[in-house]
């Protein structure tokens, strides 16, 4: 490639970048003025219909469970029952994200809605006890958290861990 062709690449480059900023910049200027002038933010101070953080669980370590279960806390395993039979955390209720609709009405007629709420499956890369967790948020739980360590986390920390169903 010789020097001509090469400024001639640059040049065309030049121009492929100019129009598409020219192009983002005449699509969104409102969000460029809204940034240039402090106005822009991130999320919203206050949840709107479309934002609502009611939607979404706290996440709770390792170290804050002995706390929440001396306060009075559930521990919620989100697995499937073949699996919280194979080992669980000791005094954790089974409500499967699998069979949610099925169990949901017993659970609900057992466990206050002001409850504190701690739901685990098997550890982090497992989306079910944060599925379960939005769903019971979603039905009116006020308190729910995720512990994203899950059943491997609590196991490899040397915790007990239960086999059997309760």
């Amino acid at each position: 490639m010789t020097v001509k062709d090469c400024r001639r690449v640059l040049l065309e480059t030049a121009v492929l970048v100019a129009v598409g900023s020219l192009i983002g910049l005449s699509l969104h200027y409102q969000m460029v003025i809204d940034a240039f002038s402090g106005d822009a933010t991130v999320s919203p101070d206050h949840p709107t219909s479309e934002t609502s953080w009611e939607a979404f669980p706290v996440p709770v370590v390792l170290q804050e469970i002995d706390t929440l279960l001396a306060e009075g806390a559930i521990l919620l395993d989100a697995r499937d029952s073949e699996l919280f039979s194979d080992g669980h955390l000791p005094g954790a209720v089974s409500l499967p994200l699998t069979t949610f609709e099925e169990e949901f009405t017993t659970f609900q007629k057992q466990v206050p809605k002001s409850h504190t709420l701690i739901v685990y499956c098997s550890g982090y890369g497992c989306p079910d006890s944060f599925d379960l967790a939005v769903k019971l948020i979603h039905r009116g739980f006020e308190d729910v958290r995720v512990f994203e360590g899950g059943l491997p986390q609590w196991r490899d920390s040397g915790r007990p861990v239960i086999q059997g169903r309760p």
